[in-house]
């Protein structure tokens, strides 16, 4: 018995297990095949399987008549690219933005719709270069972001909507968002000229803080992304984003291997805001992506007496001064406290509040301790904890001569207020916490 035989059960299941392409083949066997291939049931399998629709409609989220159809548009609108990139550099949109729209869609909201081929071969003609294939794609599906007055009350530079996000600590604010390619062109043509690159390296800016300057430049010829140090403007000093060994065929149109600095750093962040590593804080009614870790082991969490303190790092690649001494790397941590529900208990005594007083911190470059501070209060504040009630957060920062280190110490609580202690002074551990600059730079 052919496949003309078979009912039409068992026929969308062979179907479907031999793909779109070979669909297509078979439906010109019969016309009993035609019909089968033609079923609207079947390409909503394949527009599921393959593009994770479950609506008919084009890339940019036009309804389409049927899902056939669809499939055939996203088809004819990506022709030039490799099928599988295609797939992967979606599949990483619809996870950052099913996040996004369930912890910050007021980001989720700056993004811009895909820019068109057009579009991006400008960007290449105004600028001479030709951008890696996933660079390319992530562009046509979002061209970057774009703030408005609507959207949060200050205009840009200022804007902590940046989907890659930042942190703060004293007076530097950080917060990046992607570049949309008008602004890849005007930044790019200014800075390539200010740094005096060679004009056989092709970079370009994509990404920046809408607040303090800092830059993150793709290399179109090898697909490396890099970001600026605090030499950057003298030097052209950068640091690599991604590791190296993970670039492949940034511009080779067969196979389906290719990834470049861009794409991988940003599935890297989805990765990292999908597990909970980072996540939105609110400070002072104000939303954003804070880049300080949450979970361990690059967040440490101790409890004493009811009083527990979670503590992370950052490493801050804009002040890294990569041919200094004692200043070579920075990195900023952050120190959350807060007091259990249950209260502050001391030798069975439970107190509703204590106050800090000291601290005391140990700082390690490698094994080696190069900083041992005692002194009072942290950034000339003594905060008072209640039980039951929000964190205390503070940012600092220190220097390291070493790309890794740590940091742990105590802090010192009475019971009570300092004005009216309830008891006497007691120590709340501050476990070791990693200095270490990443794989991946943010």
């Amino acid at each position: 018995m052919g496949l003309d035989g078979l009912g039409d059960l068992p026929l969308n299941l062979i179907l479907s297990k031999l793909g779109p392409t070979d669909t297509v083949r078979v439906s010109c066997v019969t016309k009993s095949l035609r019909l089968s291939a033609s079923d609207d049931s079947l390409w909503a399998q394949f527009c599921f399987k393959h593009l994770h629709l479950s609506t008919p409609q084009d890339h940019q989220g036009n309804p389409a008549p049927s899902f056939k159809a669809a499939y055939q548009l996203w088809r004819e609108a990506f022709a030039m690219y490799p099928w599988p990139l295609v797939q992967r550099v979606k599949r990483f949109w619809d996870k950052l933005k099913k996040w996004l729209s369930n912890n910050f869609p007021e980001a989720e909201a700056t993004l811009r719709r895909g820019a068109s081929e057009s579009e991006i071969q400008q960007l290449q003609t105004l600028l001479k270069v030709k951008l890696p294939l996933p660079t390319r794609l992530l562009y046509r599906f979002h061209d970057g972001q774009e703030f408005t007055v609507k959207e949060h009350s200050t205009e840009p530079p200022g804007s902590p909507l940046g989907i890659i996000g930042g942190y703060s600590f004293y007076h530097h604010l950080v917060n990046v968002y992607l570049l949309p390619i008008s602004q890849v062109i005007l930044e790019t043509r200014g800075l390539i000229h200010h740094l005096g690159f060679s004009s056989r390296f092709k970079y370009i800016v994509v990404a920046a803080s809408s607040i303090y300057d800092k830059l993150f430049f793709l290399n179109c010829d090898n697909g490396q992304l890099y970001v600026g140090t605090r030499n950057i403007f003298t030097e052209g000093e950068m640091i690599e984003c991604v590791p190296n060994a993970l670039l492949r065929s940034v511009h080779d149109l067969h196979g389906d291997q290719q990834q470049d600095g861009m794409l991988l750093w940003l599935e890297e962040h989805g990765r990292r805001l999908e597990n909970g590593i980072i996540k939105v804080r609110e400070e002072e009614n104000v939303r954003s992506i804070s880049l300080f870790p949450e979970l361990p082991p690059l967040c440490s969490t101790a409890v004493t007496n009811g009083v527990q303190v979670r503590a992370s790092a950052v490493f801050i690649p804009e002040f890294a001064n990569l041919k200094g001494e004692a200043d070579k790397y920075m990195f900023a941590y952050s120190i959350r406290m807060s007091l259990l529900p249950e209260g502050c208990i001391i030798n069975g005594t439970t107190f509703t509040s204590c106050q800090l007083n000291r601290r005391h911190w140990i700082i390690r470059a490698n094994e080696d301790v190069v900083s041992d501070v005692n002194g009072e209060a942290v950034i000339g504040k003594f905060p008072l904890l209640h039980r039951g009630k929000d964190e205390f957060v503070y940012e600092s920062c220190t220097h390291l001569s070493s790309s890794s280190g740590s940091v742990e110490g105590s802090f010192t609580f009475v019971p009570g207020r300092l004005a009216d202690p309830k008891g006497s002074p007691f120590e709340v551990q501050v476990a070791c916490f990693p200095l270490q600059q990443p794989d991946y730079v943010f």
